[in-house]
């Protein structure tokens, strides 16, 4: 695929080919990059553009990425294009959620499986009856860094939405009444935390033909305060980010066992 308005470097991401390897740790916060890149051997910062910061070291000697999305779809799926375009074909998206099952605390982590498309960007891609589901290699490698972190995780479904107030304030929403009910269903159906990124990301690597997975710490859950239970919350990505680290590892050397 062609550089789109620009010529060398990818438009958005400010890189090229050469610049990273087959590996990409996926953040939505710029500023949480410098922080997961210091679990790399040798990280140094290559890239800042827009909400786009890129970090580059290694794991066992390979060369890994820490490349932020921004909030949302749109973002997210471009620069996983553009990483794409550079050679990167396995992704791990780390990032926080808000729980929506009961037994999902703050704290815990979610290893995704699958996103509800409960917005936009996935509608260009594909149609709406495609499912947006994670490989299931990057989820068995996620399940088995999570083990050794000796964390509490869950692994199934998010939602992923467009509309952060419309989760938080639906009833300041002229369609409140369609946005509770959907968020009522979603519950009923099992999911277990919702987020702004993943599906997105699933859909396209899916376009692309690269591997793609999810984990997210669940910073509190407000179903929990509803049901009036105990609801903890935890704003401390470290165990996710090592467990997305881990997973990478994981990855690396199931890769060259094959």
């Amino acid at each position: 695929m062609s550089l789109v308005y620009s010529d060398g470097k990818e438009f958005h991401i400010d890189l090229q080919k050469g610049d990273v390897g087959r590996y990409a740790i996926l953040p939505g916060d710029p500023g949480r990059c410098e922080k997961i890149a210091q679990y790399l051997d040798n990280p140094r910062k290559i890239a800042e553009k827009r909400e786009y910061v890129t970090y580059v070291g290694e794991l066992l000697g390979e060369k890994v990425a820490v490349t932020s999305t921004g909030i949302g779809g749109p973002s997210a799926s471009i620069a996983m294009e553009e990483l794409v375009h550079c050679g990167v074909d396995t992704f791990i998206r780390v990032g926080t959620s808000g729980g929506m099952q009961p037994e999902v605390c703050g704290g815990d982590l979610i290893i995704a499986t699958g996103a509800i498309r409960a917005e936009g960007t996935t509608c260009e891609y594909v149609p709406i009856e495609y499912p947006a589901v994670a490989n299931y290699e990057v989820v068995k490698a996620l399940e088995a860094a999570a083990n050794k972190m000796q964390a509490k995780y869950h692994v199934g479904v998010v939602q992923s939405k467009d509309n952060f107030y419309g989760q938080h304030s639906p009833e300041s929403m002229p369609c409140h009444a369609w946005l509770t009910k959907r968020w009522e269903a979603w519950k009923a159906c099992g999911a277990l935390a919702s987020e702004m990124e993943s599906a997105a990301l699933f859909i396209t690597a899916s376009v692309r033909r690269v591997r793609m997975g999810t984990v997210l710490l669940v910073l509190a859950n407000q179903t929990r305060r509803e049901m009036g239970l105990q609801d903890v919350a935890v704003y401390d990505t470290e165990l996710a980010v090592k467990t997305a680290v881990a997973g990478i590892r994981e990855l690396i050397e199931s890769d060259r066992k094959k």
